[in-house]
């Protein structure tokens, strides 16, 4: 309900971050969220309001491997998720979970570039890419008022 909510008051871009990759989920997250909920959580959304922007992030550093994270931005893809950010997991705190590696850029783009053969509308992928990341929001902005042209254009053609 509390989804449903969101997606009908007028948002033009639905976020929820799957964080990771499912293998490494129970170690990264609350064990109140997991992977398949996060999953879930995103395709209600575009089932409620086909035409919302849905977004996400994943972290990398955190240990998972290059099959993992292939197989999580085909997850998202396979429930029509438009929009991927993916950034380099930095410990926040000494009780947090230590990074596992330092992503390289040019693996960083490597990422981008499936992201966008997936078929993702956008995909920021770097280091310093988080998951509110400044520089994709004038395409996102530009990329809801294209759908917004079209969705009207329906309308008006029926």
């Amino acid at each position: 309900e509390a989804v449903g909510n969101v997606v009908n008051s007028g948002v033009d871009v639905y976020a929820h971050n799957v964080e990771t990759v499912k293998r490494l989920q129970w170690l990264v997250r609350d064990p109140r969220a997991n992977y398949e909920q996060s999953l879930e959580v995103l395709r209600y959304a575009k089932s409620i309001k086909p035409q919302i922007v849905t977004k996400t992030s994943i972290m990398l550093g955190l240990g998972e491997t290059d099959e993992d994270v292939l197989q999580t931005m085909k997850d998202l893809r396979n429930i029509d998720v438009d929009c991927v950010t993916l950034g380099q997991y930095m410990q926040p705190t000494r009780n947090h979970i230590k990074v596992k590696e330092y992503v390289t850029p040019e693996k960083f783009q490597h990422w981008e570039k499936i992201g966008n053969e997936l078929g993702f509308a956008y995909t920021a992928s770097g280091p310093l890419v988080r998951s509110s990341y400044k520089a994709g929001e004038f395409y996102l902005k530009n990329l809801v008022q294209k759908k917004n042209i079209r969705d009207a254009e329906q309308k008006s053609s029926t």
